[in-house]
């Protein structure tokens, strides 16, 4: 076997998109009248945190030949994250999101198309070779040809010693069916991911309120000994296997400007601290503590902070 040293410490695999974040705080999508252009999508942010973090981070992505993909390139390389295995498409323009801002859980309309284009030439063995944690999420598991790579990706980066991880930000408006959702996300968790949900979209998922302990119970059954549920400025609870519930409240935000991408800012922290070898009490406080700077900026997480010095 080729030289295994694992230094790719975050590979992500998902959406690279633009995100148009209305300018009318807690106004309805049919209401906003101005919106802002942002670098968007999960597995992004989670990559560009990382890099920020200095953790050394590649995105597996998809995205048109086009001025949004020319911007998309220019804010992953300015914050340090490989770009090289991002395929740029002729056929499809690059996918584009309109986002309600909110202080509360966001609307959103998606306009999907080079997104799903993920091709399993995107993904060689000596990648995950190199690579400590493989990061998707539940949107870019949604949509084929994406959605085959992934799951054949991951079941090859579990056998070659990857950690996985996977944020189940379930949406039905993404999925052709709730069943096509179940079938592919019970696939994913047989590979024991670190799982991130929150409790918005287990309530989209479950389609009425679950309590947190049988949350837990059904990620575990399906074969994640992990599962972190996020409970917005409840703070979060974690559930291990065989071991008792962790529960942190949030940090306090006198204002919250944007909630878009908080989630993404807390499970960056929380991977940042689990490839340090923190302990997940840690994991836990670094996350909480990033997802709360998150909050007070909108669109990513601001140029001008250090934003390690803020968390260790």
């Amino acid at each position: 076997m080729k030289n295994n040293i694992k230094n790719i410490d975050i590979l992500c695999v998902g959406e690279a998109l633009i995100d148009f974040i209305g300018h009318q705080t807690n106004t309805l999508l049919n209401n906003t009248r101005d919106y802002h252009r942002y670098l968007g999508g999960s597995p992004t942010n989670v990559a560009m945190n990382s890099a920020r973090l200095g953790l050394n981070s590649l995105i597996v992505a998809t995205v048109g030949n086009d001025a949004f993909s020319e911007y998309i390139f220019k804010k992953l390389t300015d914050a340090g994250v490989n770009t090289s295995t991002i395929r740029k498409i002729d056929y499809k323009p690059t996918s584009v999101i309109f986002v309600s801002k909110s202080e509360g859980t966001p609307d959103f309309i998606p306009f999907r198309a080079a997104d799903c284009e993920i091709t399993e030439n995107q993904i060689s063995t000596e990648t995950l070779l190199k690579t400590k944690i493989f990061h998707t999420t539940c949107f870019a598991l949604s949509k084929k040809p994406a959605q085959s790579t992934i799951l054949k990706k991951a079941e090859e980066a579990n056998k070659l010693g990857c950690k996985l991880s996977i944020d189940i930000n379930y949406a039905k408006k993404l999925w052709s069916s709730k069943n096509e959702a179940l079938k592919i996300i019970k696939t994913y968790c047989k590979f024991n991911p670190l799982i991130k949900i929150s409790e918005d979209d287990m309530l989209r998922f479950f389609e009425k309120k679950i309590p947190h302990h049988e949350i837990f119970e059904f990620f575990h059954e399906l074969g994640a000994d992990t599962v972190c549920l996020t409970l917005g400025e409840n703070g979060v609870k974690l559930s291990q296997s065989g071991k008792n519930i962790i529960f942190l409240p949030a940090i306090k935000v006198e204002k919250v400007l944007d909630t878009t991408g908080a989630g993404d800012a807390f499970w960056s922290g929380f991977l940042f601290a689990y490839i340090k070898e923190k302990s997940i009490q840690e994991c836990l406080q670094v996350a909480l503590k990033l997802a709360a700077l998150k909050l007070q900026n909108v669109g990513r997480l601001p140029n001008n902070i250090n934003v390690i010095s803020k968390l260790l």
